[in-house]
């Protein structure tokens, strides 16, 4: 089955590398799903579990933003931030999770900014679904 060459690229450094036969993303126009071959693009990401799928095996990678670059046999993933199953701190997205729900619920809520908290909570979301928690 053809493949394409995906990097998963963050300013620290690449986060992923490697031959998957489909990358699944959700870019902020929607679900973007890509195959070998597919037509030239460049969309910028939501917050979103990016999902590679190689041989019947799906790895999760969390991407806190960015950029999807599409070539007919190369995608390039620009995040913000990226990080794979292992490397997720699974208590401190746990304790993120908690301090935006918090933030969100808050009494003084003239003083909470909303968009921040609500990133930051799906930010949180996404590590937990990634690490499978």
């Amino acid at each position: 089955m053809s493949t394409l060459n995906v990097n998963v690229v963050t300013p620290d450094g690449t986060v992923f590398e490697g031959d998957v036969e489909m990358v699944s993303v959700r870019a902020e126009s929607g679900e973007l799903g890509v195959l070998p071959g597919h037509i030239p693009l460049v969309a910028p990401l939501s917050v979103c579990a990016a999902r590679l799928k190689h041989e019947s095996k799906v790895q999760l990678v969390s991407v806190s933003g960015g950029f999807i670059e599409v070539r007919p046999d190369k995608v390039t993933i620009l995040a913000e931030a990226a990080e794979t199953p292992t490397k997720i701190d699974v208590e401190r997205a746990r304790e993120a999770k908690k301090r935006a729900e918090d933030r969100l619920n808050s009494a003084k809520q003239e003083e909470v900014d909303f968009k921040r908290a609500e990133l930051a909570l799906k930010r949180a979301n996404t590590r937990l679904e990634v690490a499978g928690k």
